[in-house]
């Protein structure tokens, strides 16, 4: 019996009860946790923790993150900009240039931006005031709704709504959804304000992977961004527009949500399951091809 991959959800802020916690990721969590294999084994040892700081002010876990026994990081870049320091980060880096798999995800503006010195995967995120997208086009606000959000925030829709996406090129295995027409996973949660990532020039093994559509522009937007697995070198890896994606309110808006969130919610991932089904089959998918 294969012992069970090791996977680390890690926010980049340390415990705040108003602010995006690792608890706010607790159906994620609960998801992987309840995850078996054919013969009723579990497939994912999880831990689920916020940041810490050890007398020199790194997080005591991150900054070892390649002399540990993790297989996967689930990285939430929560922060305002201060979440990862340089010594976090190259170890970080090590982590997935030794094969381990790294998933980074992130919101709109400058929301996780120290994300950005992260080797490879770093560049994919696009912020406001730093690593700007490529397209001096896109420097515009796309979610009209919030003035006070800067760009990047494009709005795929409301907290507890779902949003149709699209495969780019070859539907990535990511992707993959036998129950859905085509065999091609259909949603993933809404968020009026999403981030901005892309796949970086020098990096061979990226492309993207899957779009959204503004419902306030109509602009077409990058959802996530996959790197392959290089053959005796460096892990799989994703980025994801927003963090989201994966969050308890986005899963279930009756969860509740920091208080400096305005927006009003919908209940439409409540009353239609294709929602909730096909998000927790984009989890599987992940977890399943960022294993080491």
């Amino acid at each position: 019996m294969a012992a069970p991959q090791r996977i680390l959800i890690q926010t980049t802020i340390p415990p705040m009860a108003d602010d995006w916690h690792v608890g706010r990721f607790s159906l994620l969590t609960q998801y992987l946790r309840g995850l078996r294999g054919d013969d009723g084994a579990e497939l994912y040892d999880v831990v689920a923790r916020d940041r810490a700081s050890a007398n020199d002010g790194a997080d005591p876990v991150l900054a070892n993150m390649d002399e540990s026994d993790f297989d996967q990081l689930w990285l939430f870049a929560v922060d305002e900009g201060d979440g990862l320091n340089p010594e976090e980060c190259a170890a970080i880096s090590r982590f997935r240039a030794a094969g381990g798999g790294l998933m980074v995800t992130r919101d709109h503006m400058d929301l996780g931006c120290s994300v950005c010195s992260l080797g490879g995967v770093g560049k994919a995120h696009y912020f406001h005031s730093s690593n700007r997208e490529p397209d001096p086009e896109r420097w515009r606000a796309d979610d009209l709704e919030t003035p006070t959000i800067l760009w990047p925030n494009y709005h795929s829709g409301s907290n507890g709504d779902f949003q149709t996406i699209r495969a780019e090129g070859a539907p990535h295995p990511l992707l993959h959804d036998p129950e859905a027409p085509g065999g091609v996973l259909p949603f993933l949660p809404a968020h009026p304000h999403e981030g901005a990532v892309g796949a970086p020039a020098d990096e061979p093994s990226a492309r993207v992977i899957a779009t959204g559509i503004s419902q306030t522009t109509g602009v077409r937007f990058n959802l996530a961004v996959a790197f392959e697995r290089e053959p005796g070198g460096a892990g799989a890896a994703v980025a994801q527009s927003t963090f989201h994606h994966f969050c308890d309110y986005n899963w279930d808006p009756r969860a509740g949500c920091p208080s400096f969130v305005s927006e009003p919610p919908s209940d439409r991932i409540l009353v239609d399951p294709r929602g909730r089904w096909s998000t927790e089959r984009y989890v599987r998918n992940l977890a399943t091809w960022l294993a080491r």
